[in-house]
């Protein structure tokens, strides 16, 4: 599981679009993991069934987070504070992390699996639980909407 944890935080820092986030839902991962160990089955992957733990935690956060209500404060008026450092690199990381959290969740999972964390399809499909035809057009259509987007950006 400690092999685990870098991908899973990379995973987890997509999904939530910031570090903080992150690694709170990566803990709540690690923690679910342990209490329900006896739920693996012995001889499948590991990785697999802990990103489904994942994906079910973030599902869980953001269905309660939208019962809370609203933010006074609009999440986009944190973006011009600081500065820029300078670096090229950085900001283009930068759009990019933003405009994976413009695509819609199922989209923006799937591209995450398949070309982020370097899933196959099938087991991409299987880690979200859908068929692999349906994980393939959501990754059709985030990946095009990303590469909308970044245009957008430049």
């Amino acid at each position: 599981m400690l092999d685990l944890l870098p991908r899973l935080r990379r995973f987890a820092i997509g999904l939530t679009g910031n570090a903080p986030d992150g690694d709170d839902l990566c803990q709540v991962t690690i923690e679910r993991a342990l209490n329900n160990r006896d739920k693996w089955a012995a001889g499948s992957r590991l990785d697999s069934w802990m990103y489904r733990i994942m994906r079910n935690a973030w599902i869980d956060e953001t269905r309660a987070v939208s019962r809370r209500g609203q933010t006074f404060v609009a999440e986009e008026a944190g973006l011009s504070v600081g500065g820029d450092g300078g670096q090229e690199a950085a900001v283009e990381l930068s759009n990019v992390g933003r405009a994976l959290g413009k695509l819609p969740e199922d989209q923006r999972e799937a591209v995450l699996l398949v070309m982020v964390e370097g899933y196959a399809y099938k087991e991409a499909a299987e880690i979200v639980g859908c068929p692999v035809g349906t994980l393939n057009s959501r990754l059709v259509r985030g990946r095009d909407a990303l590469l909308a987007l970044l245009e957008d950006a430049a």
